[in-house]
């Protein structure tokens, strides 16, 4: 596989329903704002949205925009065409690599994911298809998983004599528990949208038109709440899932009090007493 950079016009399930702010020109990542939604699209349609070094970067530039942007409340990340969310790694890029190379780009990928997990603002991984390997582990990188019907999700690396080096290993078990993990991970199996959904991978499984809809839907109903308490609500339950309960009970205290302290809980509670919708201005 060869790093793409055609064109691509996004199809009906996957466009944003008005036109879009211009931002950053990538090679292998369509990158657009549209209010407070940002879109990412891998964009490498004739590979399956395969994952290379260059993608990697691409990633990294866009959501290191979206995080420092101000104006942008949550991001939803897809991939071109209809065939594939992220296909996995681009393997004539991965056969050539050495340990010590490989090492390099496991650290890489998953610092480019670790920024999507904590990005302050929720991400919603719009599964459009395959999503094995590398896919698979951007995808439990973000906040919400949405998948069309006919999506497919796997870790297949140990086919490649390699093992999970996205994170998949840590954040799978974490996922749909240590047992299933394990079976995904050890067979290399790929499953349906609706396995994933059983299992706790997915969180709704929707028909392709609808993808796009119905996570701008989910971004619009977060965008309606406080952004200080939906930062620290998103801090705290993945920061706690690193410690113990009573750590994280202790974490979870620390982000009440300074919520507590913000112009936005004074505007909530009132708004509740006064029966009228709050103006939250994230301070």
């Amino acid at each position: 596989m060869v790093s793409e950079t055609a064109s691509f016009t996004p199809s009906p399930a996957t466009a944003p329903t008005a036109l879009p702010r211009a931002t950053l020109a990538l090679a292998n990542v369509q990158y657009e704002k549209k209010g407070p939604i940002a879109y990412v699209t891998i964009n490498r349609p004739k590979v399956l949205n395969a994952l290379n070094t260059p993608t990697w970067t691409d990633l990294k530039a866009a959501f290191e925009d979206a995080k420092v942007d101000a104006s942008v409340h949550g991001v939803i990340l897809t991939g071109a065409g209809d065939k594939a969310f992220i296909a996995g790694a681009d393997i004539s890029e991965l056969a050539h690599v050495d340990a010590y190379e490989a090492e390099e780009s496991s650290r890489f990928g998953q610092g480019v994911l670790d920024l999507i997990e904590n990005l302050g603002k929720p991400v919603i991984a719009a599964i459009n298809g395959f999503a094995l390997g590398g896919g698979c582990e951007t995808a439990m990188a973000c906040s919400i998983r949405i998948a069309v019907e006919h999506a497919k999700f796997g870790q297949p690396e140990v086919k490649l004599g390699l093992l999970p080096g996205g994170g998949g290993t840590q954040r799978l078990p974490r996922l749909v528990g240590k047992g299933r993990a394990l079976q995904l991970i050890l067979t290399g199996e790929t499953i349906s949208a609706q396995e994933a959904y059983r299992i706790g991978l997915v969180n709704e499984v929707v028909p392709a038109a609808d993808l796009i809809a119905r996570a701008e839907t989910i971004l619009k109903q977060i965008a309606a709440n406080a952004p200080i308490a939906v930062k620290f609500s998103l801090e705290a339950a993945n920061k706690g899932m690193d410690t113990s309960q009573a750590e994280g009970f202790a974490l979870e205290a620390s982000y009440f009090g300074i919520c507590a302290a913000t112009e936005d809980k004074k505007e909530g509670t009132s708004a509740f007493l006064e029966k009228r919708a709050p103006q939250f201005h994230g301070r």
